[in-house]
């Protein structure tokens, strides 16, 4: 993996979690890191995610074989923080390519990429789950098996409210503190229910 420059080599400074059977998916959280993932985290043979509407994250699964479930679960997560979550689509349709098949010219703007034919389809629900993952607070869907601190589905909060009632979940249930920027950096923007 080359040194992610001015981004510290960390793979926490963009969305990510770890799968169920801890695979590690990396997500931009803008244009310009959308295209710093294709080009930094990107092998021909790994599987690349990005919502069929426009408007989300390139999650790169960071394996050569990752499972059908594997492959459910990053898609949960990019539909998560997609336009399409803030548009409240209860179900989120999902484009399953291969890095191979990504191209890019000049016309293109940062952060797009075209798709070569072949790719696939599927359709997830977006609901997630809060865990504790390396260390860091992380939302992930709800198929993981890790202890779940707070569920979250769309909703009418912004993300300011949801994080001050997760911050209250996680201190008067679990006892420990958490920093707000922690739990703002976890979770999808805006349109938010916390359970």
């Amino acid at each position: 993996m080359q040194k992610l420059s001015n981004l510290d080599g960390k793979y926490e400074n963009f969305r990510w979690f770890f799968t169920s059977n801890n695979i590690l998916v990396v997500g931009g959280k803008s244009d310009e890191q959308n295209e710093f993932i294709l080009k930094n985290y990107l092998k021909p043979d790994y599987i690349v995610m990005h919502t069929s509407a426009p408007g989300s994250p390139f999650c790169v699964i960071q394996s050569d074989n990752p499972n059908k479930k594997d492959l459910e679960e990053a898609g949960i997560f990019c539909a998560c923080f997609s336009q399409q979550w803030k548009l409240g689509k209860k179900v989120i349709e999902i484009d399953v390519f291969k890095g191979e098949q990504i191209y890019k010219t000049a016309s293109m703007k940062t952060g797009t990429f075209g798709v070569r034919v072949g790719k696939k389809t599927i359709k997830v629900k977006p609901e997630l789950v809060l865990v504790i993952q390396n260390g860091k607070l992380r939302a992930v869907p709800k198929t993981t098996k890790q202890e779940k601190l707070a569920e979250i589905k769309q909703g009418l909060l912004t993300k300011e409210q949801a994080s001050e009632r997760i911050s209250r979940i996680i201190r008067n249930k679990y006892h420990f503190p958490i920093s707000k920027d922690e739990i703002l950096s976890a979770i999808p923007s805006n349109k938010l229910s916390v359970k």
